[in-house]
């Protein structure tokens, strides 16, 4: 595991800059909106232009790999992220803020790409597991930060754009200053739809609704905590609970993972959620700690949906499918992550702050009713299922955007597993 976090740590650290700051975005953003005493529906809005933008920048980001390489395109747009969230503080203007918002992801899509489809292409077969669950814990880990970091200044100052834009622009130094040799080039996988809905419907039906519970929790969770009195250090911590309750409970799913039905596990986790919600749907002026108590509960267990339905895709598609269903799988939880916090921010604007938790119960219990172990027919279950256990995607980005980038066959001049790596493009810096 050390020997691991030496041959990647500067990918490690990269990844967790950019999640600190990324996270810090989302919530000051959503403070920021819920300061001005503007409606909940475009802090739903804001998430779902940076869900859109991901979506786009998985088609760009693959163009200017090809193009210009892969520390090129880190850089690059690790610099447009930079000034676009600088630029946040020339206008306050929310048409120009979804423009700012859709940029931030298109760009930081290009740059999850890079890294990911690096530590895919550079570990082992034998490795890949763990190198992309320490990957996953780094990820979480800047996430809390990310949230605790309101808590220094415990303002919505310009400090926190600085901050943002400062770990945007450190997550360079460590990428553009690594010996590690870089990976292949991207090579199109394509996608078979109507066969993966024939496969796996209570998979994509997981994902789909796994993306709307979680943007619309990054997009207006904040926004919620802000509506029951909780100063910006208290929602700070309340969102970091909420996401180190996520990480803690990879571990013990990844083992229920691979001894129970996945099926069954769906089902059983979106009814425990319906539960987990309804205490701050019902309570209206809940305590904070009541809020911590209960976000933790939330977090523990909403962060479990996507791994389990992607482990549920894997069990029934063959080998050779499953690049193609990883990008499947992808889009289908940005469509969810698009449409939920658009849903969400409309019903708080009209209801209430708390309707947040309405809809993310309603979104469970569709869930519940769409999945169970009885609609499996086991008649394309595969012995040989990669990874039984990945962790819920950032943003849109996962270790299933590694699969999804990563070429289906080894490109010409790439090394076979095993085999010393060759450069496959110049070092820059």
């Amino acid at each position: 595991m050390l020997g691991l976090t030496r041959t990647f740590g500067a990918l490690y650290l990269a990844s967790l800059l950019m999640q600190l700051g990324s996270t810090l975005l989302m919530t000051y953003l959503a403070l920021r909106l819920a300061a001005d005493g503007v409606a909940e529906f475009w802090g739903g809005a804001l998430m779902a232009a940076n869900a859109l933008g991901m979506v786009a920048g998985g088609r760009v980001g693959r163009v200017l790999i090809q193009r210009v390489g892969h520390i090129r395109t880190y850089v690059a747009c690790g610099g447009v992220i930079s000034a676009a969230v600088l630029a946040h503080e020339f206008s306050g203007s929310l048409p120009f803020w979804l423009l700012l918002r859709a940029l931030v992801g298109l760009a930081m899509m290009c740059q999850l790409m890079v890294l990911e489809s690096w530590l895919n292409d550079r570990a082992r077969s034998d490795q890949r597991g763990k190198v992309l669950g320490i990957y996953m814990v780094a990820i979480y880990v800047g996430m809390v930060l990310g949230q605790l970091a309101l808590s220094w200044k415990g303002d919505l100052g310009i400090h926190a754009l600085l901050g943002v834009a400062m770990a945007f622009a450190l997550c360079l130094v460590p990428v553009a200053l690594t010996r590690s040799m870089h990976p292949a080039a991207l090579q199109p996988t394509p996608v078979d739809i109507r066969l993966f809905i024939q496969r796996v419907p209570q998979s994509l039906v997981t994902v789909l609704m796994a993306g709307m519970i979680y943007s619309a929790f990054f997009g207006l969770a904040a926004i919620y905590a802000s509506r029951q009195g909780l100063d910006t250090a208290e929602v700070g911590q309340f969102m970091a609970v909420i996401i180190g309750a996520g990480l803690l409970a990879q571990l013990p799913l990844g083992w229920l993972s691979d001894r129970l039905p996945r099926a069954s596990l769906i089902r059983a986790v979106a009814l425990l959620l319906i539960l987990a919600f309804l205490p701050l749907s019902l309570h209206q002026s809940p305590s904070f700690a009541v809020l911590l108590l209960v976000g933790g509960c939330i977090g523990f267990l909403q962060f479990c949906l996507y791994p389990l339905g992607v482990a549920l895709a894997n069990d029934n598609i063959e080998p050779e499918l499953r690049v193609s269903l990883a990008g499947l799988l992808l889009v289908t939880y940005g469509v969810g992550a698009c449409v939920g916090p658009l849903l969400a921010g409309a019903l708080m604007e009209r209801f209430g702050a708390a309707s947040l938790y309405y809809f993310s119960a309603a979104c469970a219990a569709l869930l519940a009713l769409a999945v169970g172990q009885g609609k499996v027919s086991g008649a394309h279950l595969q012995e040989d299922a990669p990874l039984h256990h990945q962790a819920t995607p950032v943003g849109l980005a996962s270790a299933t955007l590694a699969a999804a980038v990563e070429p289906a066959e080894p490109a010409a001049g790439s090394p076979s597993p095993g085999e010393p790596p060759e450069p496959c493009e110049p070092r820059v810096g």
